[in-house]
């Protein structure tokens, strides 16, 4: 079936940040959230609250999202309001512009800072005592390996230069 540019921000903005979603059905947040990133909430004639009142209204009374066909509904009623000017129809079609391949936008995700202070703290080449055990000689983490006294039961005493030579000796 062919999937039209609205259906599949639709679908994009449906399963952000729930790993469960099937991108049939879009809960309040992700509709909220497509209306801010799509430009539909302009400030003036459509605001957060604006949106929140068409998804309410928009919905079942039990349900807590919608469908694909309820989602353009919801537009319908929203682009009379972002778009006065114009017909219902060139509103409606204007409104689907702004959303039409569309993702979610990410933002406020945090970014690894690279400054000398913090490299110098994770350099595991310079550490000592324990926390040099925690790491191989790249200073990849061993894991649990790295935590925990492995005990050894070779039989020598730890440190031992040359442990595993007695079988040769006895030949």
């Amino acid at each position: 079936a062919e999937v039209s540019a609205l259906e599949e921000a639709f679908r994009k903005f449906a399963i952000h940040g729930d790993t469960r979603a099937t991108g049939k059905e879009m809960h309040g947040k992700n509709w909220s959230k497509l209306c801010k990133d799509c430009h539909v909430i302009d400030g003036k004639n459509v605001t957060i609250t604006d949106v929140d009142i068409v998804f309410s209204k928009i919905k079942g009374k039990s349900s807590r999202t919608i469908t694909f066909e309820q989602f353009k509904e919801a537009l319908q009623e929203l682009s009379k309001k972002r778009f006065k000017d114009k017909s219902d129809e060139e509103a409606v079609q204007e409104i689907y512009k702004l959303i039409e391949g569309k993702a979610p936008i990410i933002s406020g995700v945090t970014k690894a800072i690279s400054s000398p202070t913090v490299s110098r703290l994770t350099d595991t080449s310079k550490f000592t005592g324990s926390h040099k055990e925690r790491f191989d000689p790249s200073g990849k983490g061993k894991g649990k390996a790295g935590r925990e006294d492995l005990v050894d039961a070779s039989g020598y005493v730890s440190g031992y230069k040359h442990a595993g030579t007695y079988d040769h000796k006895v030949q």
